[in-house]
């Protein structure tokens, strides 16, 4: 079976490319779709219609919508990822802000994965006792409540009524945010909230199993320590799947770190989508939808390729 394993990774990875050539055909007509115009959009309102056909004639706009697919996507194949209604290229607006958005999404996975592990297990061995009870009723509340409701919850009370925090994430043009921590408190905070309860309860379910697993109960029998039980009995049995977990989380956080930017103004890729799709600022908006779909299929690919790994390990 662990034959197998490189031929199913690599049908996973051509699988991925052509997906990935299919997300960007559906984002590249539906975002065309949109309400908006790009050439409005950089002239204002204002603008004559005259003036506005020599913009979308530079623009390429009124060339038929599979001569600027193919055109759009051999500029991605490139790196190019097209120019904003405004004339700037769409890769030196997204540079700083990608960044940003990247420090959230780190911050907030490093704190998931020991949390989660940590907290799941203790409530795998406790399992049926009255803080468990309270502690899985408390994670199954919170999976419903979405991130931005969260993030604005803690911005009016941390933030607006305690002044405890900053209720907005406001960072100096030209800095690092992490030359200011204080601002990203709340939005990790936010993005940790729910991810942290899915993936503890998932954590929490495997440690169920891996205790009744008759070499965890044989390790017990011949005596050994329970820290020496958990680390080499239970843990390596959770692990795989809370890596599964994981990545499908840091998948799924992509969409919630797009609101929590946007409540609290922090200067990631949130606020300029949100700018784009109000404007019409259609290359933005497209490039932002491809950037975003491709990390989520990736993670979710790398998901699919981690727990073959573990079933084919585990069969051989």
């Amino acid at each position: 079976m662990k034959r197998g394993l490189p031929r199913y990774v690599a049908g996973r990875l051509v699988t991925a490319g052509f997906l990935l050539a299919a997300l960007s055909l559906v984002v590249y007509v539906g975002v065309d779709l949109l309400p908006g115009d790009p050439a409005t959009a950089r002239l204002g309102m204002n603008a004559t219609p005259d003036q506005v056909a020599v913009v979308r004639a530079r623009l390429g706009l009124d060339e038929p919508l599979s001569r600027r697919y193919l055109e759009w996507a051999g500029g991605l194949l490139h790196g190019d990822l097209g120019t904003s209604a405004n004339g700037t290229p769409v890769a030196d607006m997204l540079a700083g802000r990608l960044g940003n958005t990247a420090i959230l999404a780190a911050l907030t996975i490093l704190l998931l994965v020991p949390s989660s592990l940590v907290l799941g297990i203790a409530l795998g061995r406790r399992a049926g006792g009255r803080a468990d009870g309270a502690a899985s009723t408390l994670l199954l509340l919170t999976t419903a409540v979405p991130e931005f409701v969260v993030a604005a919850m803690l911005a009016l009370l941390l933030g607006a009524q305690f002044g405890w925090l900053p209720a907005t994430s406001l960072v100096p043009s030209g800095d690092s945010p992490l030359a200011h921590p204080e601002v990203l408190v709340l939005p990790v905070l936010s993005l940790l909230w729910v991810g942290l309860a899915y993936a503890t309860r998932v954590v929490r379910a495997q440690t169920l199993v891996a205790l009744r697993a008759p070499h965890v109960e044989a390790m017990r029998l011949n005596g050994f320590p329970e820290r020496t039980v958990l680390r080499h009995g239970v843990l390596p049995a959770v692990l795989p799947s809370a890596t599964q977990i994981w990545l499908i989380t840091s998948a799924g956080m992509l969409g919630g770190t797009v609101l929590v930017e946007t409540v609290f103004g922090y200067p990631g890729i949130g606020n300029v989508l949100v700018a784009s799709v109000s404007t019409g600022d259609l290359p933005v908006v497209q490039a932002l939808a491809v950037l975003m779909g491709a990390l989520t299929l990736l993670a979710t690919i790398a998901a699919d390729i981690v727990g073959a790994a573990v079933a084919r390990t585990g069969s051989g």
